[in-house]
């Protein structure tokens, strides 16, 4: 991970109004959900997110009377995250190093946006380490990724790309995206989470697709009035953990357990 560039694309991507619209609405709504199944399992609420972004989960978490304690790497996003709710414990760090945070300190430990930008397999299973050693045994780990098949077919086919970049090595064989250190994302398959889950000596809870075909209906349900909206909610929740749609997600939510 380069950060130089992750600070760069964050000073001028608006990440605070990035879930603000219908269609991201359902990765946001499918994290809360599961986040409140985890919680409802735990005898206290001690949160930590981790590369929290501008607070769009820690905030309200906080606010609903959990004791949620925050981590960003980018100065930006802190300083709006500080700015929004002053009385959140939100400080600059680094998802491979929780040094600051003792073991087994935390019920929740959520990793939704460290492991987009982490490229390589070893700096993944060192942030994933660390946010095991800060849970306890009866907590849980929930952890965002983004999906090889959806960048291949969102930017490789829809957008033309796919040609180009079998030309330019930016894909293998059998059309895994390439992520070279100075990219900003990484895209993986489900056999990459899982093994990272396993090298981590971890066990799944669960394993969601976090926005399922949300992200190919974007005009369809951003146009949807509210009572259409929750009726797709419904079918989503009653289907992300369908492991046969898990990987045309654009984000598979992985729940692990020590």
């Amino acid at each position: 991970m380069n950060e130089e560039n992750l600070v760069t694309y964050y000073n001028k991507f608006n990440e605070d109004k990035r879930l603000k619209t219908k269609h991201a609405r359902v990765e946001y709504n499918t994290a809360m959900h599961y986040i409140n199944v985890c919680l409802s399992q735990c005898q206290t609420h001690r949160i930590l997110d981790v590369g929290a972004g501008t607070g769009a989960y820690a905030i309200p978490l906080f606010q609903a009377g959990n004791d949620v304690h925050a981590i960003e790497l980018v100065k930006h996003n802190l300083r709006t995250m500080q700015k929004k709710c002053p009385n959140l414990d939100a400080r600059e760090g680094n998802a491979m190093d929780l040094s600051k945070f003792e073991d087994d300190s935390f019920d929740i430990v959520l990793l939704f946006g460290p492991m987009y930008h982490l490229i390589s397999h070893e700096h993944k299973l060192k942030a994933l380490n660390e946010a095991k050693r800060v849970v306890r045994e009866t907590g849980f780990i929930l952890i965002s990724y983004c999906l090889n098949e959806y960048a291949i077919i969102e930017h490789g086919i829809k957008e033309g790309f796919l040609k180009q970049a079998v030309e330019k090595g930016e894909v293998d064989e059998n059309f895994h995206v390439i992520s070279k250190e100075d990219d900003l994302y990484s895209y993986v398959r489900i056999e990459d989470i899982n093994k990272l889950k396993d090298e981590a000596g971890l066990t799944r809870y669960k394993i969601i697709g976090q926005d399922g075909a949300a992200e190919y209906l974007k005009r369809e349900i951003n146009h949807m009035d509210e009572e259409s909206f929750a009726c797709f909610m419904a079918y989503h929740l009653a289907n992300c953990e369908r492991y046969e749609l898990l990987g045309a997600s654009r984000h598979a939510l992985d729940i692990l357990r020590k």
